[in-house]
């Protein structure tokens, strides 16, 4: 029998990116809707992505995007 392969997390995948470093990004939350009641400056700091600091939630979501999605 052949080799077995991971089956990637989808809605994970959809979210975080893995940089070429192994970092995680992500989008920022909160940008959909109700935009009128939050200052510009929240707005514009909501353009910039995240990343994932703490080692156990990247070891843990890089277990979710094994080929590095």
């Amino acid at each position: 029998m052949g080799k077995l392969k991971l089956k990637t997390h989808k809605g994970t995948a959809k979210r975080f990116r893995l940089t070429k470093t192994g970092k995680i990004k992500h989008g920022t939350s909160g940008k959909s809707h109700l935009l009128t009641s939050k200052e510009s400056g929240r707005k514009r700091g909501m353009r910039q992505p995240g990343s994932i600091e703490q080692m156990k939630s990247r070891q843990d979501l890089k277990r979710l995007l094994p080929y590095g999605n």
